[in-house]
């Protein structure tokens, strides 16, 4: 894997790249950054760019100031795919990447070839409860010293994987960064700025999507639960793939499969004329419209051997 930078409208924007030919793009999410796709990558057939969001991993400190919602984050990825000039590339993402990668294809739908989410914050399945009490304490957590903040960090990490060794790995690989620039700081720097409110505003439109989409989610996901993906993937009319007795928060999913489910992204598009496999129904406490009761697990249960964790 290659590090790669670049300048972007005064803003210093990183990636990680490896391989050539057809262009997947992986997004992740937090406490990670795109090393959280380091067992992914060389499995990916093409040329797979993980990007860095803005605020996250060696960029920690240059989100002081910038708003790291994560409509503002869709924002900065078509952006970035505009100066690198990566031209419909199979969109992947995982947590919050996969609530910005919800965003993005909603107001760019013909900039992406597909979309693969796993384990993907969506609808109003965030912030999970622990963040929500970060969100509320941040004035005073932001001055905790490190020593203080890491075992929560460590929890996070340890509740999201299935193997003990993976999460001691991803720890070290994730915790460098929040140490490097103020741990308590940076994350409720990063934790401040989620708001549901930004995939709600896309979720009645991800129907018309018609994008090739893969839904690939731990079944054990102790922060986005399963019920959610099985709505994901019949809104998006995605081929779901489930694990059982995984969990799917921090990685996305066993290696092997979400490189999978990024190579067979590029099936047809739904033609304009063909419609809908899916009927809305409005919700009476007026959230966003569910898809038929049922029909998430239907679609499920037609391949349930799948992931929900990669890193």
């Amino acid at each position: 894997m290659m590090e790669r930078q670049q300048t972007i409208d005064g803003e210093p924007v990183r990636w990680l790249e490896h391989g050539e030919g057809s262009p997947v793009v992986l997004v992740h999410g937090i406490p990670t950054s795109p090393q959280l796709w380091r067992h992914v990558m060389s499995m990916v057939q093409g040329r797979c760019l993980a990007l860095e969001m803005r605020g996250y991993g060696a960029g920690i400190a240059n989100g002081e100031g910038r708003d790291l919602g994560l409509a503002a984050q869709a924002q900065r990825l078509l952006r970035w795919l505009d100066a690198v000039e990566v031209e419909s590339p199979v969109l992947v993402g995982h947590d919050l990447g996969g609530g910005v990668a919800q965003i993005a294809t909603v107001h760019a739908p013909h900039r992406f070839a597909g979309l693969v989410l796993t384990n993907a914050v969506c609808y109003d399945s965030w912030p999970i409860p622990s963040v929500k009490a970060m969100q509320r304490g941040a004035p005073v957590l932001r001055h905790l010293p490190e020593v203080a903040l890491y075992p929560t960090f460590m929890q996070l990490l340890h509740r999201g994987h299935d193997d003990r060794a993976r999460a001691l790995e991803s720890i070290g690989v994730h915790w460098r960064h929040y140490v490097a620039h103020g741990a308590a700081r940076s994350l409720m720097r990063q934790v401040s700025a989620l708001d549901m409110q930004d995939t709600l505003a896309v979720a009645d439109r991800l129907p018309t999507l018609r994008l090739p989409a893969h839904v690939v989610w731990g079944a054990a996901d102790r922060f986005q639960k399963i019920g959610y993906g099985q709505r994901l993937a019949a809104d998006l009319a995605a081929r779901p793939a489930r694990c059982r007795r995984r969990r799917g928060d921090a990685p996305p999913g066993p290696p092997r499969r979400v490189a999978g489910a990024a190579g067979a992204g590029r099936r047809r598009r739904r033609p304009a004329d063909e419609p809908d496999r899916r009927t809305r129904t409005a919700d009476p406490a007026g959230r966003p419209p569910t898809s038929p009761p049922g029909s998430g697990r239907r679609a499920a249960s037609q391949e349930a051997t799948a992931t929900g964790s990669a890193d």
